[in-house]
């Protein structure tokens, strides 16, 4: 017993050290400012990723456009998070990234932030770990867009820790999902009239 509880404390004081020494947090603490107002593109799908942008306040919105006129959000990036952070490995962005709302985000260089990985294996194993984070998450979110019915992608997405926006950003959610703006408002109302 006392074994377990020694391992249980030694894993709970590596997650506190690993939360308060996150070396991607330093690194990013030294980086430049940058203000998005609300709706303003921070890069669009086609442009070369010359920074990699941490957000600080705010959400910035990873859009993809399919072929058949729907926009898929792929990732909503918040405060602590990397935007398109596997940009980092790319040639050019996939994606459109947007502010949902006013958004402050640290910029650095795609060269300071690789030369920092070669030369820093902590930092290394905490992006690596970031990285197989946003894959759970991604799966998660093509799990739920697999789902039949809207009902069942609306528990699954409430479920997973996510809350309902004000109603004027109800189609973020829609296109979160998958699903058209039309069909997730007829969700929601009908759970309103089944209360």
């Amino acid at each position: 017993m006392r074994f377990l509880r020694r391992v249980l404390l030694q894993k709970l004081c590596f997650h506190m050290v690993a939360v308060v020494s996150d070396p991607v947090q330093t690194l990013f603490s030294q980086a430049s400012v940058l203000q998005l107002a609300p709706q303003q593109t921070l890069f669009h799908a086609g442009d070369a990723p010359d920074s990699l942008f941490m957000v600080r306040k705010g959400v910035i919105a990873l859009l993809r456009n399919t072929t058949q006129g729907h926009t898929l959000v792929l990732q909503r990036a918040q405060a602590g998070q990397i935007v398109a952070e596997a940009s980092v490995y790319s040639q050019k962005y996939h994606c459109d990234a947007v502010a949902t709302e006013a958004c402050e985000l640290a910029s650095l260089p795609k060269s300071d932030f690789l030369t920092a990985l070669d030369l820093n294996p902590s930092l290394a194993r905490v992006w690596a770990s970031r990285l197989a984070r946003e894959v759970q998450i991604a799966r998660t979110r093509a799990e739920i867009r697999t789902l039949p019915r809207v009902k069942h992608r609306l528990d699954a997405w409430l479920l997973d820790g996510n809350m309902l926006p004000e109603k004027g950003a109800w189609q973020q959610v829609a296109a979160e999902l998958g699903v058209s703006r039309e069909a997730l408002y007829r969700e929601l109302s009908r759970r309103r009239s089944d209360k």
